[in-house]
């Protein structure tokens, strides 16, 4: 029999709040038919762990808002088993998120400080998707990108005269090859592009709104390293420090800036300087609808960029790498999204409405049509793309692929490959 201690011991426990549950992890429909339930992972790589959670034990994470008990969790388990689930198994469930840093307590308090102060040490900025959304070596990047530029159809009327930029998709490299290979196919055999530095504006997918994320850390890909100029990166800190982001931790785990480099490393080798700047979403004004520079922070900043563009014309090159529409369920639609038919026709039309207006290098026009409805299209390239225009004004652009792709069964990324030059005076 329990003494009347541990009964109130006990009670006292169970009536004890449950943790959140972090924002913004991954949560997805496990993959594998023979384990049913979700995948809960980190897309900071806080936590390195991956859980999969049964169906049972996937619902249970609404009680993990901050508002529950482990006795309200314990009675609902109860109820969808069928069974008496005990206090322990409640309790080792929680404690098993709480450990490996899946819930908002001081466990990821400490995670989060540890791995943002060994990005803030480390002399290089490794490479994070090597091994995983592309080869982990040389030989093996060269030939795969050497595949999809083979098979990719050949640039019309080759490179633009008075090429100055392009813009090439950060989705997996299986899904938008061909649009990687239209644009950076016209680098290839043209040496002197490697005496640029080049700046590569890429989506922020982890950042904070009206901000951009900076480090002077070189980039490291199996096919070299890429140092920053650290010189630009001074004037636009000095300029626009509010704007700015200082060794963003988002850095060490982004793919939007990663899939570019490697990219240039092989169409124009490992010579060359960047300026990398990760674009965070230009919330603020989707909800007002007024343009970004109306923000003080963002106005400077622009400014900041663009009079380091006009000191250094001729001496720079920009690469974008944006993707464009998320549509379907994953996306938080309530029908299957599949490339080309249904209402994905529609998004095609309105994707290159918006792709018209950058080519024209017409910001205003571009940002008529993103803000309606708070961008329904979900362009996570609005902000990069809007930064562009912003601080190149005389670029003009050239549509050179478009394509919609399936990331999933029921959803939908939409990308394009694009050419930016100086029309010719």
């Amino acid at each position: 029999m329990r003494s009347g201690a541990d009964q109130n011991y006990n009670e006292a426990f169970m009536s004890r709040t449950l943790p959140r549950l972090r924002p913004a992890l991954d949560i997805i429909p496990s993959p594998d038919a023979a384990r049913p339930g979700l995948v809960l992972r980190d897309p900071y790589r806080y936590a390195e762990t991956i859980l999969h959670l049964p169906p049972v034990w996937a619902a249970s994470l609404e009680y993990l808002d901050g508002s529950h008990t482990e006795l309200d969790l314990q009675e609902f388990l109860t109820r969808a088993t069928g069974r008496l689930v005990f206090s322990n198994e409640v309790r080792e469930f929680v404690g098993t998120l709480q450990k490996h840093g899946f819930l908002d307590t001081e466990e990821f308090h400490s995670l989060r400080e540890r791995r943002e102060a060994e990005f803030r040490q480390a002399p290089e900025r490794a490479a994070a998707h090597a091994g995983a959304a592309y080869p982990a070596s040389a030989p093996e990047v060269r030939a795969a990108f050497d595949s999809y530029f083979r098979a990719g159809d050949a640039t019309p009327d080759g490179p633009a005269p008075g090429l100055v930029g392009i813009a090439a998709p950060h989705v997996s490299l299986e899904g938008g090859s061909s649009c990687y290979a239209a644009a950076y196919r016209p680098l290839a055999g043209r040496p002197e592009l490697a005496q640029r530095t080049f700046v590569i504006l890429g989506t922020s997918h982890y950042g904070g709104p009206e901000k951009f994320g900076v480090t002077r850390k070189p980039f490291v890909t199996p096919l070299g390293a890429l140092p920053v100029a650290t010189e630009l990166l001074d004037g636009l800190e000095q300029r626009a420090p509010d704007a700015i982001c200082q060794e963003d931790y988002c850095h060490s785990i982004e793919h939007s800036i990663e899939f570019q480099c490697v990219f240039l490393q092989h169409v124009l080798g490992s010579g060359f300087r960047i300026l990398p700047i990760l674009c965070g979403p230009f919330t603020e004004s989707l909800h007002t609808g007024r343009a970004p520079e109306t923000s003080e922070e963002l106005g400077r900043f622009f400014d900041a960029l663009g009079g380091l563009a006009e000191q250094h014309a001729g001496r720079l090159f920009w690469v974008l790498g944006v993707d464009m529409a998320h549509i379907g369920r994953r996306y938080g639609d309530s029908f299957q999204a599949v490339a080309g038919r249904g209402p994905m026709a529609a998004v095609d039309q309105e994707d290159r409405r918006r792709l018209d207006r950058i080519c024209a290098g017409d910001p205003e026009g571009f940002f008529d049509l993103v803000k309606r409805d708070g961008d329904e299209l979900r362009w996570c390239g609005y902000s990069p793309l809007y930064t562009f225009l912003k601080v190149v004004p005389g670029a003009r652009g050239r549509l050179l692929r478009y394509e919609q792709w399936n990331i999933d069964s029921q959803s939908v990324v939409s990308f394009a490959g694009l050419q930016f030059f100086h029309p010719a005076t």
